[in-house]
């Protein structure tokens, strides 16, 4: 089945209307083999095969599907109908950045890059479909998956979502853009109703779907677990046959979240493609339903066609040369280090303390998550990765034989739950509970270390059993005791240097205090520690942003200030743990017979992330956007061109600086005198420069005018408001260069 990416790609120079009309230049051929096709067959290929594959059809030629989780790495093979590893030597990956991550950079090249990655590794463990990238908006600061997802803001994760889905699939591999749609929570993720108006849901939630759909050309998508104003995602007419196919002209299959089926009739009329796993909706019930008449064989043939469109489009990998090399590719793994370059924040500097002296000669590094890897961990996917440089190896590997580093572990880690029998004896550096008080002898041998050296470098933050897919984090707040570690330290050694390694915010107002340069390291991948150590010893300039929000307190967060979140209901346990994982959820049975099914209202609306903090003036800890480097940047005025089709501003951006280094420029837009409800200012477009000391360049920034048009929901249609713009140029959303106005 070699030529079917051969065909797909002479088709596609032919020149199809849009991406999505790629998928269906072999439709004559696809409707010869469906013909062909008994309805056994037909209905094999509308569930799962093994654990990650769904069926093809032998007997024709037609090869199974290949899925590969998860969107930041592939993952190690597992046994067939299980996610317990298979024990293979060449399924080691590369770990690149998780999603907050690839967001803090800012840059649809690295986007594109980290795409290509996934991509190619794929292919070499004869993958079809990458089960990413996870796009959904990040609404809740204690997020589980906020790692995993991009952003608060839907302009910079559709951006991201586009190029690293366009990444991907010019690897010759389909991506699976996930969870479709308003998945912001875990708790209860397998029942909870998201209550959203269909303005925000067009104009904050769909976005990054909608562009990887439309201008990627997605040819999978999953729905979510979770319904959407009453409908679960899997079956959910609004979502899967207006919008996704009927609008968005999606020609491509969708493929359930991994026991998120939850009826025969349902799945098969309003959307889905293929069950995972199991076959108890769309197996035999299908042709039993097909029988009495209730459904028909050629509603079963059309969700074929469009798996075999994905079939015929991606190239079979035969077996005897898929698995023969090891996945974890140089290439990919100098890409992970690009991506963590450019995503470090630098989020405080005060008095200079970064990068650090020529002169050090002994630096103290303390807390254990300057050791602990963050390739794997939790509910969620991991990556067995080929190798991963912590912070504490970057570190030392920088600094040589001329810095002497000194390490303590400062505090205990907290594994979260645990799985299986309990430990037979007491390990001194695991702690029993979250908020554990700080150790008093760990304590004492990490202030000793501090007193005797130049610098002193702490690592604290989350790891991946806080912040896990399955559960949301109570709150989020430093753990075990890191905040008296900290004020310790200070106390010990002023010359303190705090790098958080987290996916998520923290609650840093006591950490500030005691900090003077505070940095957002991130599960930053293979070469994490590498690009760590480059910025911290001042090779190369920070130059990520932020891509949410850091609140003060989580109580001013806009979901849990309109008491919606967390919901009334308690938790009833994970629908994944329970079904795939009974040695992560502590029973031996199976799926729950019912669960809670609460309601997630989003009375917030648009005011997601900054959009509420700017409109409510509710004071921030860092901003939506901010990111310090070791130069300064200056912004030249603005010029501004309105047309039909677009809003151009044209300004200079200068590298006062004596060093290389990026800035990523922010255009917010504000309306003046509007009749429509708008947030204070929105993003609406951002590029990275790159600029030599004491160079400028000419930038440009471009709003396409449909990017300005809001959901008219008495017309049920995008809808432009003309008037006045305010133009507002940054470097944050609160860090505003130079503002112009015009109209539209």
């Amino acid at each position: 089945m070699k030529f079917f990416g051969l065909a797909l790609l002479v088709a596609a120079c032919a020149g199809p209307k849009s991406p999505q009309d790629r998928l269906t230049v072999n439709d004559k051929q696809i409707d010869k083999i469906i013909a062909q096709m008994t309805l056994e067959e037909k209905v094999e290929m509308l569930h799962s095969k093994t654990n990650m594959s769904s069926a093809g059809v032998p007997r024709l030629g037609i090869a199974d599907m290949n899925y590969a989780d998860g969107p930041f790495g592939i993952r190690e093979e597992g046994v067939p109908n299980g996610f317990q590893p298979a024990g293979w030597t060449l399924d080691s990956a590369t770990y690149f950045p998780t999603g907050s991550a690839l967001a803090a950079t800012w840059s649809k090249e690295m986007a594109y890059l980290y795409g290509t990655g996934m991509g190619k590794e794929a292919r070499l463990r004869g993958k079809d479909v990458i089960l990413g990238p996870a796009v959904n908006i990040q609404r809740l600061p204690v997020g589980g998956r906020t790692y995993e997802y991009l952003s608060e803001d839907p302009a910079l994760s559709a951006l991201l979502s586009l190029y690293y889905t366009k990444g991907v699939q010019d690897q010759g591999t389909a991506v699976c853009i996930k969870h479709f749609a308003v998945n912001n929570q875990e708790t209860n993720r397998g029942s909870v109703d998201a209550q959203v108006d269909e303005r925000t849901l067009r104009e904050i939630y769909l976005k990054p779907f909608e562009r990887a759909v439309r201008e990627g050309g997605a040819m999978s998508v999953m729905p979510a677990y979770n319904k959407v104003n009453g409908n679960y995602c899997s079956e959910n007419e609004h979502l899967l046959n207006e919008i996704l196919r009927g609008e968005w002209g999606f020609k491509g299959f969708t493929v359930s979240d991994w026991g998120g089926t939850h009826s025969t009739m349902g799945a098969m009329l309003h959307g889905l493609n293929v069950q995972m796993t199991g076959s108890n909706y769309l197996g035999q019930p299908v042709i039993d339903s097909i029988a009495t008449g209730a459904l028909t064989e050629s509603l079963v043939d059309e969700k074929v066609r469009q798996i075999l469109r994905v079939r015929y489009a991606i190239e079979v990998i035969p077996a005897d040369v898929a698995n023969t090399q090891m996945t974890s590719q140089p290439e990919s793994q100098r890409i992970a280090l690009k991506v963590a370059e450019k995503s470090i924040v630098l989020l405080k500097n005060q008095g200079g303390v970064l990068p650090l002296s020529k002169d050090i000669k002994k630096i103290a590094v303390i807390g254990q998550n300057a050791v602990l890897k963050t390739q794997s961990g939790g509910v969620g996917a991991g990556v067995k990765a080929l190798y991963e440089i912590t912070p504490l190896q970057g570190i030392q590997k920088r600094a040589g034989n001329s810095i002497e580093v000194v390490y303590a572990p400062g505090y205990k880690n907290f594994p979260g739950r645990r799985w299986g029998p309990a430990p037979t004896t007491v390990d001194p550096l695991v702690a029993t509970a979250i908020d554990e008080p700080a150790d008093p002898s760990l304590l004492a041998e990490a202030v000793a270390a501090a007193r005797d050296a130049d610098v002193v470098i702490f690592f604290g933050g989350t790891n991946k059993s806080i912040e896990t897919e399955g559960s949301d984090r109570r709150d989020i707040k430093l753990p075990v005791g890191q905040e008296t570690v900290v004020q310790a330290l200070y106390e010990a050694n002023p010359n303190l240097v705090t790098v958080l390694i987290s996916g998520g915010p923290c609650d840093l107002q006591v950490l500030d205090q005691y900090s003077p340069a505070i940095v957002q390291g991130w599960w930053n991948g293979t070469e994490g520690g590498t690009a760590l150590a480059e910025v911290l010893f001042g090779d190369i300039a920070p130059s990520g942003k932020l891509p949410f929000t850091f609140p003060v307190k989580l109580e001013d967060s806009p979901a849990f200030a309109l008491g919606n979140f967390p919901n009334a209901d308690p938790t009833g346990g994970d629908l994944f743990t329970e079904r795939y994982r009974q040695d992560m959820a502590g029973q031996q049975g199976g799926r729950r017979a019912q669960r809670p099914s609460p309601e997630s209202k989003y009375t917030e609306g648009s005011l997601v992330g900054y959009r509420w903090f700017d409109t409510k003036n509710v004071p921030v800890m860092y901003a939506f956007g901010h990111g310090l480097s070791y130069v300064d940047f200056a912004y030249g005025p603005m010029t501004v061109s309105a047309k039909k089709k677009a809003v151009k501003v044209t300004f200079d951006l200068t590298n006062n600086g004596s060093m290389p280094a990026d800035e990523v420029v922010q255009l917010y837009v504000r309306r003046i005198g509007s009749k429509v409800e708008w947030p204070a200012k929105e993003l609406k477009a951002f590029d990275r420069i790159s600029l030599g000391a004491g160079e400028t360049k000419t930038v440009t920034l471009e709003i396409p005018v449909d990017d300005l048009r809001y959901w008219n929901v008495d017309t049920n249609s995008w809808t432009l408001e003309h008037g006045q713009l305010e133009l507002l140029l940054g470097s944050a959303s609160d860090d505003i260069r130079q503002k112009a106005e015009t109209k539209i």
